[in-house]
């Protein structure tokens, strides 16, 4: 009965609509659009819609979308885009053209069964696949060029290389499409200035993106370090205080006594975070007047003890005597007066004393002895931590191999027993040596401590390190434990394992027997594991060949270059 009499109700409403139509009450075009949706919003209970009811009202808003749309007028036509610029580097093999597309659509290698944990994560490899590429000087294909961009989108660390390798193409599609516009802001794809031009440097350095500008200071730093300096001084003081760290950054490489009074103008800066990297870079000059004045602090706080009866240091120790204020000279070197959560004041000041000193001023302090001799001789009054953690920082600021190699002791002490940092003191070291300490440490305390360490050596792994590292893995198996335990590891071994070790990885990726003693199913984990870190290496070894051009070329057409 009451559905009826909505029906009725309704039939009504579209004739009385009908008839105000033809008798010229409100209709379409007769009810601006910006009424109706006002009237929609507030509701029939609230006031009577235009038309009588909400069905009229629907109706006319309907008829008014319908005439709004006929009477749409076509738009001008826009200027046609300029034609992207060349790009003159030689095109991908097809091989390697096929394993970008592969490796960018994150798909698993064919037969893979697409199993995560059997096969290789495409994703991983990505990152070295460019670096490999921006390596032989290839050009991106141009069909490839948007999912570059999605990629450098979504990962910044590979936006360098990613959009190196996709090139000024890449930079012209960006144009054109707002959700790649952190293209045109990464200074790395930029168009190259050319450096022996003054124009175009200065004009780059006044009207370029800020990454663009560090770019061109990097480079010029690198070309003309005078030159570069002298850019920076020009507008030094009109920088912003964060865009003023960055460009001091810059000065870190190639740093030289030509500029220390550059740096000594700014530890007189308005920014704090600015004048301590300045000192920063000053105490990394063994011969600036800054290094002399840290120097003269620390050594009035360090001195040989006679009365010291440690074994290592014949008889002698070190007695500290650490500062009792931070006085205003020392806080204009680049002292912080005020010490973190946890640290005693005068700890954090003979810590910051201590590290912006030069090395080569505590052999002649103590006795004439190595950095090992020094580092060998006990401290007083539980001072050698502190001391020990400071000489760390400051082997690293200085680069100092010697007192880097004295601090980290030998790979056979335990990692928690050493000072400061290890991992950080291994990148002083040169590489072979930072490898060959880095598998003599796995093999004596296995991989538990190990991943930082591990991430400081150069890529690919020497077979030293490969060994050592495949047999601690082979070693955790036996133990019975799950390979998930060792993952940030197994994911460094894939990425950084020589390809050539993949034969002496293989036959730990065969089903074992349960070993014991070992978790449940702990066997076939293993097992996947290694089937993985295999197919990896394959697959690196497969992008290596493919991108030198000795990979056989794919049947059906080549891709679009």
């Amino acid at each position: 009965m009451n559905d009826q009499h909505d029906h009725d109700d309704q039939h009504d409403q579209h004739d009385q609509h009908d008839d105000q139509v033809a008798d010229g009450r409100p209709g379409p075009g007769d009810v601006g659009w910006e009424e109706l949706v006002t009237a929609a919003l507030l509701g029939a209970e609230r006031r009577t819609p235009p038309g009588g009811s909400p069905a009229a009202l629907l109706e006319l808003a309907a008829r008014e979308t319908v005439r709004e749309r006929a009477g749409l007028l076509p738009g001008a036509a826009g200027p046609r885009p300029d034609p992207a610029p060349a790009d003159p580097r030689p095109p991908l093999p097809a091989p390697a053209a096929r394993r970008l597309a592969m490796l960018l659509a994150g798909r698993t290698e064919p037969g893979g069964g697409g199993r995560r944990s059997g096969g290789p994560d495409l994703a991983e490899l990505l990152p070295q696949w460019l670096a490999a590429a921006g390596a032989h000087g290839y050009r991106a294909p141009a069909a490839e060029l948007p999912a570059l961009l999605d990629a450098a989108r979504a990962r910044t660390d590979l936006r360098a290389d990613a959009l190196a390798f996709a090139g000024p193409r890449a930079l012209w599609l960006a144009g054109l499409n707002a959700e790649w516009r952190f293209a045109l802001r990464g200074g790395a794809a930029s168009a190259p200035v050319d450096l022996e031009d003054a124009r175009a440097v200065r004009s780059r350095w006044e009207e370029g993106l800020f990454a663009e500008r560090v770019a061109l200071l990097a480079g010029l730093r690198r070309h003309d370090a005078d030159a570069a300096r002298e850019l920076l001084a020009g507008t030094w003081s009109a920088e912003r205080a964060e865009d003023r760290l960055m460009f001091l950054d810059t000065l870190r490489e190639s740093l030289t006594t030509a500029d220390e009074p550059f740096l000594d103008r700014a530890l007189g800066d308005r920014s704090r975070t600015v004048r301590s990297t300045a000192a920063e870079l000053l105490s990394a000059l063994p011969g600036s007047a800054l290094a002399g004045r840290m120097a003269a602090r620390a050594l009035a706080c360090v001195h040989l003890d006679r009365v010291g009866t440690g074994p290592a240091g014949g008889g002698a120790g070190i007695a500290v005597e650490a500062p009792h204020e931070c006085d205003a000279g020392m806080q204009r070197d680049g002292v912080s007066p005020t010490p973190p959560a946890g640290h005693g004041e005068r700890s954090w000041w003979l810590g910051q004393l201590v590290e912006a000193a030069p090395l080569g001023c505590w052999s002649e302090r103590l006795g004439g002895r190595s950095p090992a001799g020094i580092v060998a001789l006990p401290v007083a009054d539980g001072w050698r931590e502190d001391l020990h953690a400071a000489w760390a920082r400051a082997a690293v600021r200085q680069r100092d191999a010697a007192w880097a190699r004295a601090l980290a002791g030998p790979p056979s002490a335990p990692m928690a027993e050493g000072p400061g940092d290890p991992a950080r003191l291994l990148t002083v070291l040169p590489a072979r040596e930072r490898a060959a300490w880095a598998a003599a440490f796995v093999a004596a305390h296995g991989l538990s401590e190990a991943f930082r360490l591990l991430s400081t050596c150069a890529v690919p792994w020497s077979q030293e390190l490969g060994g050592a590292v495949i047999d601690a893995l082979e070693i955790a198996r036996d133990a019975g434990g799950y390979p998930w335990s060792f993952s940030g590891v197994m994911g460094l071994a894939e990425r950084c394992l020589d390809p050539v070790q993949a034969g002496r990885l293989a036959p730990l990726a065969a089903h074992p027997e349960e070993p014991e003693p070992g978790g449940p199913g702990a066997g076939g984990y293993w097992a996947e594991a290694f089937q993985r870190l295999v197919a990896t290496l394959t697959v690196r070894a497969a992008m290596a060949e493919e991108l030198a051009g000795r990979a056989p070329e794919p049947a059906g057409p080549p891709p679009v270059a």
